[in-house]
């Protein structure tokens, strides 16, 4: 367990890493269809390690037992853990995710994105957060594995949603990003690149959001059937003799 921990908080920096500074970075300052990359691996990849990995938990022993107590005391009482347990309701935490992903592929939001550093890392930083937020309500929810059948639902309307947006774009007429004028190196028109863009939050990344809701229907039914085995074992248990 400790060691699946570890891969996948590994696994998780380095995906953030390979998006933020790789070649893959500037890039995307030329084509909206390494941008899009960019994204998916921030969302799709690296914020689902992390959850996975639970590294707020060892964190904490980095603190002496004094200061552990009140940081756990504070963020499960104070206003901090009340705000944390409302955002993290997979309800708001799925309506958060999908309104981030929405308003930043506006046209208008986008562009200032692309033209201002600053708002070009609040971007990315929301896009990360936000799936970071989405993860943990669905993968760490209050149920366990027992709640991932609520889970798969989330996880498959937000392939849904995603992939319409992917749709959008892939079929659009017109470049949505005036910004992206294209790559001659890549032989690419601002069309062309827009379309490549859509087909990757379509396809691949929908692909992906499927495995994950296959994984997470396939722990289900084992959480369910173990509580059901169980359950059925207690049943059957012999009375006690008087």
């Amino acid at each position: 367990m400790l060691v699946r921990k570890a891969l996948a908080y590994t696994g998780g920096w380095l995906f953030v890493a390979m998006a933020l500074v790789s070649p893959l970075d500037p890039l995307s300052d030329v084509l909206f269809s390494a941008h899009m990359v960019q994204h998916e691996i921030l969302i799709l990849l690296a914020a689902p390690l992390l959850v996975l990995s639970r590294p707020i938990a060892v964190a904490l022993w980095a603190f002496p037992r004094g200061w552990r107590r009140f940081l756990v005391r504070f963020f499960s009482t104070g206003w901090i853990g009340r705000f944390w347990r409302r955002a993290t309701a997979p309800f708001a935490a799925w309506a958060i995710h999908g309104f981030v992903i929405w308003t930043w592929h506006a046209p208008v939001f986008f562009q200032a994105a692309l033209r201002h550093e600053d708002v070009h890392t609040l971007q990315h930083l929301s896009f990360f957060v936000s799936a970071l937020v989405f993860w943990w309500a669905i993968i760490r929810g209050g149920e366990g594995a027992r709640g991932y059948g609520a889970g798969v639902l989330y996880v498959f309307s937000t392939t849904v949603h995603t992939s319409l947006l992917g749709a959008l774009l892939t079929f659009s007429r017109q470049p949505w990003y005036p910004a992206y004028g294209g790559s001659a190196a890549a032989g690419l028109s601002a069309l062309e690149d827009q379309q490549l863009a859509g087909l990757i939050m379509w396809v691949p990344a929908g692909a992906i959001y499927l495995l994950i809701a296959l994984g997470m229907f396939a722990a289900w039914l084992e959480a369910v059937g173990k509580s059901a085995g169980g359950a059925a074992v207690r049943f059957r248990a012999p009375l006690p003799r008087g």
